[in-house]
């Protein structure tokens, strides 16, 4: 409260002087332009959800025939029966775009990331670029979706192989996959899920990676209890708000290995907080997963590696037990050589997102002995400018922090802001041709909420902005270039203001580099403080920033995954405006509209009637600049064509990452096209905590 006092002028000199610049019309508020056409875009051929996968008992079940003969026969396995649930999950051939596969061969990532650890669910990073999607299995699956229709989207069941809820809507009862175990052979319970809802999600001091899985993120006063090994009961205050399923799926609620978790949790041990994240670095080897691979090796900056998992729960209709491939290699080195090595061949995998290398990625996939074969999507990669709105102490801001926050939350300042911005220039920066389109934030183009009539865009006008930052009182008085604070704020000093970058993604320096020029002419001193993925997320998460360059996660591509993070419905749900421990938000009006817009849609059955909610909530959202838009562009799936089972028009982010919407553990080569590329061939992941696998 001791702010309020001292940054008083400022507020109130923003209220009066908005009023002043909103009766002169300063800035002009139209519709973005029409976005270039892109013929290059894949289509994709949309399926009935319920034609993907179903659970049931099959006649008969097998697996590669070096696992039988080298671990089952010799006793070091269980039988196959025994270690797959009474009714697995199973993939429908008819879904699979060239059916039921073979076994072996490797799948070869390239990475930018450097893993943290094991501990998921306690926040630390694996590294990204899929490697978290296939070993932290959920409640539900998202990313296949995008093949179904909207008005037929419901989340896929996954860990919950079923669910009903009660005739009043308030209660949700869900089964899990009942026999189904971890890598480890250890049974997954109902102890699993209630584990990470009341020592993850409920726990103020474990903050999940991502930071989606807080209390908020599932309602308001939302229970979950355990009924027995295998059926849990939710209650909500809302009746029958479907859109949770979607926070049930990736990233939001993945359980962890209770049995190996648990003993380093500080309510069951002397461990601190910080010993229990860090309590499996990434030199434990053989974490019990529930998804198709296990790590088995991890080498510093060079590779982790991963075998199959011999309990996976997952088979084909022929019975065949899932995943086809034996081994995946996930190589520790940058983003943009994940491009380069893909298209080369020596990487079988590529999420094409930093458009500075589109067109060589073109051109050598169109040359006829390309190894890999690329696809475009629609245009769902979009970079957002957050300003952190927090005015209460998000994050312990000093006096210049609290000074630009004062002016972040001002709307005639953010006005100036976006409309200094050039973002033609900003895009032809990035890739010259028909790839990016004036993007002014809010939703996603490519996304079926889309409304462009919904979408208000304020113009590229320098001369316009400068007034308005006179009008705002911020004169530059020392004729240095660069506008002061009022005197008695901040002691009138240059109004200097720290973007958080990625530094490890070109896209995102290029971006921030952009704005650091564009935001001179307007007189305003942007610094860059770029940081690694994982020291980045860290800083976003506790607010340690004033602005930040971010791309869209997936509430902005898909609208009904991570939907609560559209607005700031709870403490913990918005990207740049969160509480600290133990406050509210700060929430101004528009963005309280916001939240009632967002509320309102989980909660609604009409598909109807959601979409006009969600052009409503666009049009909030754009007019008000709660983040400011960069630029908008498709991404391109890279594969190489030895692989099978790759969906036609599979976008690279949409519900969640290209890695999990291919679903690898569907993917297959055929035998005459398999490389020699397994480091551990015919050898199965060991006991926790052992190095390497197990022969």
């Amino acid at each position: 409260m001791h702010y309020r006092k001292k940054f008083g002028r400022i507020a109130l000199l923003s209220v009066g002087v908005s009023m002043i610049a909103l009766a002169a019309h300063a800035f002009e508020a139209t519709t973005p332009p029409e976005p270039p056409a892109f013929p290059a875009e894949a289509k994709v051929t949309y399926v009935a959800r319920d034609s993907i996968l179903e659970f049931k008992a099959l006649p008969g079940y097998s697996e590669p025939d070096w696992v039988s003969e080298k671990f089952e026969k010799a006793g070091k396995l269980p039988p196959l029966k025994d270690r797959l649930p009474e009714e697995p999950l199973v993939y429908k051939a008819a879904n699979m775009p060239d059916g039921i596969g073979v076994y072996g061969d490797t799948l070869r990532h390239v990475i930018g990331g450097r893993p943290e650890g094991w501990n998921y669910m306690a926040g630390q990073s694996q590294g990204w670029g899929g490697i978290d999607i296939g070993l932290s299995e959920c409640l539900t699956r998202t990313a296949p979706l995008f093949q179904v229709n909207a008005e037929d989207t419901e989340p896929l069941p996954n860990l919950a192989k079923s669910w009903e809820w009660s005739k009043d809507g308030h209660k949700l009862t869900m089964h899990l996959v009942k026999g189904a175990k971890w890598s480890d052979g250890h049974p997954f319970t109902a102890d699993d899920v209630m584990f990470y809802w009341e020592d993850a999600v409920l726990d103020p001091n474990v903050s999940p990676l991502g930071g989606g899985a807080s209390p908020e993120a599932f309602g308001g006063g939302t229970t979950l209890v355990k009924i027995d090994d295998y059926t849990v009961e939710w209650t909500f205050k809302e009746a029958f708000p479907r859109q949770y399923l979607y926070t049930m799926a990736y990233p939001s609620f993945c359980p962890g290995p209770a049995h190996v978790l648990k003993p380093k949790h500080p309510k069951y041990s002397d461990n601190s907080y910080d010993q229990f994240k860090n309590a499996f670095p990434p030199e434990y080897m053989n974490m019990p997963v529930m998804g198709a691979w296990v790590p088995v090796e991890y080498r510093p900056d060079d590779i982790i590696v991963m075998r199959r998992n011999p309990y996976y729960w997952k088979v084909d209709e022929k019975g065949q037990q899932l995943p086809y491939l034996d081994e995946v290699h996930y190589k520790l080195s940058t983003w943009a050589d994940r491009d380069v090595q893909a298209v080369a061949g020596s990487g079988d995998i590529s999420n094409l997102e930093q458009p500075e290398n589109f067109v060589a990625a073109l051109k050598r996939a169109a040359e006829p002995d390309a190894p890999a074969r690329l696809a475009f999507g629609p245009r769902l990669i979009g970079y957002n400018l957050l300003m952190n709105f927090s005015a209460n102490g998000w994050g312990n801001p000093d006096e210049r922090e609290q000074a630009v926050r004062e002016l972040n939350r001002n709307p005639e300042f953010r006005k100036a802001v976006t409309s200094a911005l050039d973002r033609k220039a900003i895009g032809d920066s990035l890739v010259k041709g028909p790839f990016t389109a004036i993007y002014p934030g809010g939703l996603s183009s490519g996304t079926s909420f889309y409304d462009r009539n919904s979408t208000v865009y304020y113009p590229y006008d320098l001369e316009a902005a400068k007034a308005a930052l006179e009008k705002i009182g911020l004169v530059d008085t020392d004729s240095d270039g660069i506008v002061n604070f009022p005197a008695g704020t901040a002691g009138g000093a240059n109004v200097e203001i720290v973007v958080l970058v990625n530094n490890g993604y070109t896209t995102d320096k290029s971006l921030a580099e952009g704005l650091v020029g564009q935001m001179a002419k307007l007189g305003i001193r942007v610094v860059i403080n770029a940081l690694d993925s994982n020291q980045r997320d860290a800083a976003h998460y506790s607010g340690r920033f004033d602005w930040a360059v971010r791309r869209n996660t997936t509430e902005l591509s898909s609208v009904v995954q991570n939907t609560e993070q559209l607005a700031p419905v709870g403490p913990r749900t918005s990207w740049n405006h969160r509480a600290p421990e133990g406050k509210d938000v700060d929430i101004m009006p528009f963005e309280a509209e916001m939240a009632e817009l967002v509320n309102r849609f989980i909660t609604s059955q009409d598909n109807a009637e959601r979409a006009e909610l969600m052009k409503k909530y666009q049009k909030v959202y754009t007019e008000n600049l709660y983040t400011i838009g960069l630029t908008e562009y498709p991404g391109a799936l890279i594969i190489n064509k030895r692989f099978s089972n790759v969906p036609a028009g599979t976008p690279i982010y949409m519900f969640n990452w290209a890695e999990d919407s291919i679903m690898r553990e569907r993917m297959w080569v055929a035998a005459d096209r398999q490389g020699k590329y397994e480091l551990y061939p015919e050898q199965l992941p060991g006991k926790p905590g052992d190095g390497g696998p197990m022969n």
